[in-house]
């Protein structure tokens, strides 16, 4: 992921971090080791269990510094303040959700003056790409025009657009400061495809994968959106 920098985070030593539906922790855990404040808020059970048991089986100085708990992004004025938290993670959530717009503004009025509102959404201008990069073409010409697919679990969800969820973010006052395309050349790999064994093999994907999600015309048409807004 790419994050530019909050206003005023090379003075801080910690910044306050939420993060809406952290699943297993990946980042949020990456984020309190490097000693930031994190909360994690997950609504599913399942997810629930497997993030405190991945914090419990952090340092202790790593768990005093994340708090778990259960919650739904959009019920996120239940649980904070206004203006109480530096950066906001929303990875893979949107997807879920009917309407964005809700979400997004509550999320926005939690973040301080000058906070970093993450999120990470499926391509909806890139929905076609998989499934004819795979020959499936009933699947691919259906893409065209949609906003629903069926991901990897499974689950029929929902993809965004950039247009649309940048004229979002200016509306509530946290508008875009950069964006990134996610996944441009790997999304048709298979699940449980092991990684490249060689290190410079795999230094060679990471850094292709890295030019293309900062290059037009190559990050839009990833199969996954990075917006990053900053609060006005």
């Amino acid at each position: 992921m790419h994050f530019p920098q909050p206003a005023g985070a090379h003075a801080r030593r910690r910044l306050r971090v939420l993060d809406i539906g952290p699943g297993q922790g990946t980042q949020a855990l990456r984020l309190a080791r490097l000693g930031h404040l994190v909360t994690g808020l997950e609504s599913d059970p399942v997810m629930l269990g497997a993030l405190r048991q991945a914090v419990a089986a952090e340092p202790a100085d790593v768990r005093d510094r994340f708090v778990v708990l259960r919650g739904d992004g959009r019920e996120t004025g239940r649980h904070f303040g206004p203006a109480c938290f530096d950066v906001v993670l929303c990875h893979g959530v949107l997807m879920y959700v009917p309407d964005p717009d809700p979400l997004l503004a509550t999320l926005a009025r939690v973040l301080t003056p000058g906070g970093l509102l993450s999120v990470l959404v499926r391509n909806g201008d890139a929905l076609a790409m998989r499934p004819g990069l795979l020959g499936d073409w009933p699947t691919a010409v259906d893409a065209f025009g949609s906003d629903a697919y069926t991901n990897r679990l499974g689950l029929r969800t929902r993809a965004d657009r950039r247009g649309p969820l940048t004229a979002t973010l200016e509306g509530i006052g946290v508008p875009l400061r950069a964006w990134y395309g996610v996944r441009v050349f790997t999304d048709t790999a298979a699940d449980r495809a092991p990684a490249p064994q060689d290190p410079h093999e795999m230094a060679l994907l990471l850094d292709a994968e890295e030019r293309a999600g900062r290059t037009d015309p190559y990050r839009g048409v990833a199969a996954l959106l990075h917006l990053c807004g900053v609060r006005t």
